[in-house]
């Protein structure tokens, strides 16, 4: 899930550099945005590709990728998850079935992958970054012959990311943000190709502003939990609140006054990530 924006009608997928190209998948809406962007990724003259989140179950899309891959001579070798969210992890096994290829992410047996793991594929390199925060399974994979990030949800085209509480968590996803203002300001990532909407060309501009916006975000809620209780006339934790869901609600109403009410259930999954962060949901 993630924050609304108006769609972009100049993205529709494409090439970003030499090794990286983008099938957009049809299932735009205001918390996909454009649709779901399945990274194909192939260093220059090779047979092999690597597949970077095939989707939501959407035959058509998954054809639509198939044909592209068949295009360049080339076929599905190994196929990359950012996290289990059905826009980007449902068709996993439907797209193992019809690409033969193994299907890698974060948690889930024997074949996980793992932080700073080195993927190469057909001469392509990849590397694994654990970027925790929107959900606990969150992985982003740095090209560096690129310089490109493939985000996932962690940072996205447009717009900024939802901490899917519970499973997303704020601190992770802090901690995340650094990680990423790291890679960024070393020059190691310059641009972003996200899960949802445009590829990004300035990375570092873009993560501080998501770094920056989130501690902004946070200290609005921090006022909004003192502004409520004062005007009730109380002070004290949220045991009242049904652990914090009605205390979220009120927050939301303050804080995303100004946002469409479309995103308010994505934006209130965010604000129960900071009202846990600050210690305002009793456990």
């Amino acid at each position: 899930m993630r924050s609304a924006g108006p769609a972009d009608p100049g993205w529709q997928g494409g090439p970003w550099g030499r090794r990286a190209h983008a099938v957009l998948c049809p299932n735009p809406s205001p918390m996909t945005l454009e649709g779901t962007n399945t990274w194909v990724l192939r260093e220059p003259g090779s047979s092999k590709v690597v597949v970077v989140d095939p989707g939501p179950l959407h035959e058509e899309h998954l054809q639509a990728v198939l044909a592209w891959v068949a295009g360049e001579d080339a076929r599905v070798a190994l196929t990359l998850l950012t996290h289990g969210h059905a826009d980007h992890a449902e068709s996993a096994g439907r797209w193992a079935e019809l690409t033969g290829a193994p299907v890698r992410r974060c948690g889930t047996g024997h074949d996980d992958l793992t932080a700073g793991e080195q993927l190469r594929v057909g001469g392509l390199e990849l590397l694994v970054v654990p970027t925790p925060g929107h959900t606990a399974d969150s992985l982003s994979f740095l090209l560096p012959a690129e310089q490109v990030l493939l985000s996932g949800d962690t940072v996205l085209g447009r717009g900024t990311t939802v901490v899917a509480y519970p499973d997303g968590d704020l601190t992770s996803y802090l901690e995340s943000l650094d990680r990423l203002r790291d890679l960024t300001g070393s020059g190691a990532a310059t641009s972003i190709a996200p899960g949802h909407g445009p590829v990004v060309p300035d990375a570092a501009g873009v993560v501080e502003h998501y770094w920056r916006h989130r501690h902004q975000r946070l200290e609005q809620v921090r006022a909004a939990v003192d502004a409520l209780r004062g005007s009730e006339g109380h002070a004290g934790g949220t045991d009242d609140d049904a652990g914090g869901a009605d205390l979220a609600d009120r927050v939301v109403e303050q804080v995303y006054a100004d946002t469409p009410r479309a995103v308010w259930p994505a934006a209130r999954l965010s604000v129960l990530a900071q009202l846990d962060y600050l210690g305002e949901i009793a456990h």
